[in-house]
This record gives C-alpha cells, sequence and structure tokens, in this order.
C-alpha cells in the first residue's frame, strides 16, 4: 500500500501539494504514482517564471516503462524547481514526499485559497485503494 502523508492535499493527478508559506506551495508526484511507474530516469521541469493553471501540464517524467505528464495542482507562477532532480532522478522513488519534491508555485492570494479545492489525505485514500 502506498504512503499518504497526512499533512499534504492531493490532486486527482497524483500530484501532492504542501504550503510552505502564506504565497509558496511546494508540489511533487504521490507516492503512490512514483509506485505505478517504476525507476524515474528524467524529469523535464517547467521553466521557472512560468505562469500556469491549475490542471495545465507543467512538464513530464519519465520512468523506465513510460513518459507521464506532471499537472499543476495550482494556480500561480514556478518559482523553484527541484535542480538536484536533474542529477538523481531516482530520489522521487526514494523520497516522494521530501527529497522528490518537484516544483514550488507562488500563488495569488493564500495558499490556502489556493489549495482549498484539492483532496484532502482521507479521500486520496478513496481513489487510491
Amino acid at each position: 500500500m502506498s504512503e499518504i502523508k497526512d499533512n499534504l492535499l492531493y490532486s486527482e493527478e497524483h500530484e501532492w501539494a504542501l504550503i510552505v508559506d502564506e504565497k509558496t506551495v511546494r508540489i511533487g508526484i504521490t507516492d503512490h504514482a512514483q509506485h505505478q511507474l517504476g525507476d524515474i530516469v528524467f524529469i523535464e521541469f517547467p521553466e521557472v517564471g512560468t505562469e500556469l493553471s491549475a490542471g495545465d501540464s507543467m512538464g513530464s517524467i519519465e520512468s523506465v516503462k513510460t513518459v507521464s505528464e506532471l499537472y499543476v495542482p495550482v494556480t500561480g507562477k514556478i518559482v523553484k524547481i527541484n535542480e538536484e532532480l536533474e542529477a538523481t532522478p531516482e530520489h522521487v522513488n526514494e523520497e516522494p514526499y521530501g527529497q522528490g519534491w518537484i516544483a514550488e508555485i507562488e500563488v495569488e492570494g493564500s495558499a490556502e485559497d489556493a489549495v482549498k479545492h484539492l483532496l484532502s489525505p482521507d479521500k486520496y485514500r478513496e481513489i487510491t485503494e
């Protein structure tokens, strides 16, 4: 069974979101998603400064099995990417909620408002079981 953290919110596309501060949300893919993908070998990141709407593709993630789109779960501007993953994409498999985070997004308004539409840990458990 995949790990689902109780301090995060989730999208139906299997991304997680963590409020970093009042304007910033950190995102990555869930443990469930990384298990489905298998060994991750490459991540195509969005450009810092790119503005995206919730649900937009922000890049892709490539594993030995497939290539999948990465979707941004909140609307905002990419302010940081996890550059360590360029050399060590396997961190997404090893620590999807830690070193395997993908990007940080600055939202308009409050981060709390930006994530209100996302799934609670319990709701995410329901769709992954």
